[in-house]
């Protein structure tokens, strides 16, 4: 298996914050060390990689986790608690991960 996270940064050349936010969950739970590869879907450039993967596979918000499983199947997952529970195995409360869907309808960084 092999995990990319797509990050974003904005047309005035700031990084996303939810995007940050991830990547601290990331870091302080250990969980980075299963990402193998963090790719930057930059606003000003339209050809960056992160724009790229976001276009193939038509996804409109960042951050978000590519999982290409060994069996040649591609998952996309836009959701951090879902994704940490279904592919890293992270256990989550139903309402952490309520709240998160939630908090990212709510004001959607989109790319």
């Amino acid at each position: 298996m092999k995990i990319t996270l797509v990050k974003k940064i904005l047309a005035d050349g700031s990084p996303c914050p939810k995007c940050g936010d991830v990547l601290e969950k990331l870091e302080s739970s250990g969980q980075i060390r299963q990402i193998d590869a963090i790719v930057t879907a930059d606003e000003r450039d339209p050809e960056s990689p992160g724009m790229q993967l976001a276009k193939q596979f038509k996804v409109n918000r960042a951050p978000f986790f590519l999982v290409e499983r060994d069996d040649g199947s591609t998952e996309i997952h836009t959701v951090y608690l879902k994704f940490a529970k279904e592919v890293l195995g992270q256990q989550q409360s139903a309402a952490d991960e309520a709240r998160e869907i939630l908090d990212s309808s709510g004001d959607l960084d989109f790319l």
